[in-house]
């Protein structure tokens, strides 16, 4: 027994030692790509977040890609990878392409309006995503997941008062939690009420999949989210612990959506590339 259990401890220390040597090598080599070549953040992080992970793209990092799709060359850099993902679907390789359908799903939501236009060609091969069907060893339906997703993007690209109905629910939300980089700085002063339902409604709306903590990600996002407030109000005296407790919120506090004066590139990069 004694010797089954040695086994075992030794197999997962085994597995840890590989995982970890795993994430040292593609950091080194996403570190030699931004030195050596023209690639940039984004383009890696988009990358990274589609490439087939059997976990979904986390809601900070597709966060971080939408505010930098607002620069002219990021934009074009990211589209051509949702391209070529979306391009890629078939049966047997489909979570390259469902992820990828999930960070174009928070793009239309969240970064340039030009998005909308630039995918409306991908239609027909979301189209076809809508037919998928597929339950894993466990009993999850992964087809139902991917069909919701997919008509809820086709619904973005082809109705434009659901797509503006959207990226308004979509602001208000960042909007109401643009205040966490100041309160983390003096005190808690979030636009946020948690005890009002309406505003749990609102978030289960505007997740990515459609449907409230449909996304774990999305879930987590919620849960730190009151966290963090609650902490704060109880504790207003620590401003440098409070910073660190924001950390995964902070991008937003600079979204294009937020009234801070990037309202205007959103609107000239559309110009641009219409």
């Amino acid at each position: 027994m004694s010797m089954m259990l040695s086994r075992s401890t030794a197999n997962s220390s085994f597995n840890e030692f590989k995982r970890q040597a795993s994430f040292f090598l593609r950091d080194k080599i996403k570190t030699a790509r931004l030195k050596l070549t023209d690639v940039t953040h984004a383009q890696l992080l988009t990358e990274e977040i589609t490439n087939g992970n059997p976990w979904p793209p986390d809601t900070r990092t597709m966060g971080i890609i939408s505010r930098a799709a607002f620069e002219v060359d990021d934009f074009w850099r990211i589209v051509e990878i949702l391209h070529r993902r979306l391009v890629q679907f078939d049966r047997k390789n489909w979570r390259i392409s469902y992820n990828a359908l999930i960070l174009l799903e928070h793009l239309l939501t969240h970064g340039p309006q030009s998005a909308v236009d630039e995918f409306q060609d991908d239609k027909d091969v979301i189209k076809e995503m809508t037919q998928f069907q597929f339950i894993d060893k466990k009993g999850f339906n992964w087809g139902l997941r991917v069909q919701k997703l997919s008509e809820r993007v086709l619904k973005l690209l082809q109705e434009r008062h659901f797509w503006q109905e959207e990226r308004t629910r979509a602001r208000k939300l960042t909007q109401g939690i643009k205040g966490f980089g100041s309160f983390c700085q003096r005190q808690c002063s979030l636009d946020v009420d948690f005890e009002n339902p309406s505003v749990w409604k609102m978030y289960g709306r505007w997740n990515s999949h459609g449907n409230a903590y449909d996304n774990e990600e999305d879930e987590l996002l919620v849960k730190n989210l009151e966290e963090v407030c609650t902490r704060s109000r109880n504790d207003s005296s620590e401003p440098e612990r409070k910073q660190e407790d924001v950390k995964y919120f902070a991008v937003m506090e600079d979204h294009p959506f937020c009234d801070n004066g990037h309202q205007g590139t959103e609107s000239l990069l559309s110009k641009k590339l219409r």
